[in-house]
């Protein structure tokens, strides 16, 4: 019987398993959205939310606490800064997964595993009605051509 064993063994060995689950929450973080198996997916959804519920403060130990898991800077970064204050009144629930079909290969579910609430596009800052003429660049006129030719 299985009492009181919690977490996935995904045929790896904790070493593989730890590393596996470090890149996949990184990826996520960076990108708003990965595809994988659904196995591998449930299992970093865990991760995740508690990784988002010890950014939610924003000190510096939190800060730490997610950097000894993920070594990345950039990932603790915009975890902590960007994705755990757009959670901020949210209980739980940060991911969702989207079943995509199976794999051809070995007919393994695939799923989107992406944050229930994604980032802001960053708005483009609008142009005014002023164009400036560029000089053409490109092909030269057939009088350009003989001219050149004509000089050497």
């Amino acid at each position: 019987m299985k009492h009181h064993v919690t977490g996935r063994k995904l045929s790896r060995s904790r070493s593989n398993r730890k590393a596996l689950f470090r890149n996949l929450v990184s990826a996520l973080i960076l990108h708003g959205e990965i595809k994988t198996t659904e196995s591998k997916a449930k299992a970093v959804q865990r991760l995740f939310d508690r990784l988002v519920t010890n950014g939610k403060s924003g000190t510096l130990h939190a800060r730490r606490i997610v950097a000894a898991f993920l070594n990345n800077k950039q990932a603790v970064n915009k975890l902590v800064d960007e994705i755990s204050p757009r959670f901020k009144d949210r209980p739980g629930g940060f991911t969702r997964i989207i079943r995509l079909g199976k794999r051809k290969g070995d007919d393994a579910m695939v799923v989107k595993l992406e944050l229930v609430e994604k980032p802001k596009p960053k708005e483009k800052p609008e142009k005014k009605g002023i164009k400036k003429s560029l000089p053409k660049i490109g092909k030269r006129g057939k009088d350009e051509k003989n001219k050149d030719n004509q000089g050497k």
